[in-house]
């Protein structure tokens, strides 16, 4: 592809598209505008992808991405894994982008509309992993997503991580999950196309 460089990266198998990449500018031109940080791919979804590659777990049939943005983390389980994926955000502006990347890697997610509050233990009870990448952005998403994580595990999801750039609420999510479900925090570092750093709150349910 001409220019692939600069519209695409390539990472762990999965072709990520930048802002240039002409399926996004077109979205940007039909003004599809995306409110709550879902404007371009984060790169903690890139610790998530290298982490699974490394630690693929042993059931993960059933993938729920929360906060998924343009969704890649989930767009590669469906991928790689050969997961049936549910894509959530309480954005509806990000779904053209996330079907452009996953149309880019010919697959599909089934795509919901929700906040964290609203994920009910009957709906997580579906899923065996649960992932989510840059969702600690603020401090007042602390206690949604703790909560959500608590109703997960209650759901029986037997994995869940959660990747951050380590900003101070992630850290407090961590802090509450370890105290209540063992959970662990890993830093991770990834190289090669896309180069990210973070953590990952890694809480198995067994």
């Amino acid at each position: 592809m001409a220019n692939s460089s600069r519209t695409e990266h390539r990472f762990r198998g999965v072709r990520m598209p930048t802002a240039s990449h002409p399926a996004i500018r077109r979205l940007k031109r039909q003004g599809y505008e995306p409110s709550i940080h879902g404007n371009k791919l984060w790169k903690s979804s890139a610790l998530i992808i290298d982490y699974l590659k490394q630690n693929p777990p042993p059931d993960c049939r059933r993938v729920l991405d929360v906060g998924c943005g343009w969704g890649i983390a989930g767009i590669w389980c469906a991928k790689k894994l050969g997961a049936k994926v549910t894509s959530v955000d309480a954005d509806p502006d990000v779904f053209p982008y996330l079907q452009a990347a996953a149309d880019l890697n010919g697959v599909e997610t089934t795509h919901l509309v929700s906040r964290f509050e609203k994920l009910s233990t009957k709906q997580l009870a579906k899923f065996d992993l649960m992932i989510a990448a840059d969702v600690c952005f603020w401090d007042e998403l602390v206690n949604p997503v703790t909560n959500l994580v608590n109703r997960a595990v209650k759901a029986g999801v037997k994995q869940i991580l959660i990747a951050d750039p380590e900003r101070p609420p992630f850290f407090e999510i961590a802090e509450r999950c370890a105290q209540k479900h063992c959970a662990e925090v890993v830093e991770w570092r990834t190289r090669g196309s896309v180069e990210a750093s973070g953590a990952i709150m890694v809480l198995e349910n067994a």
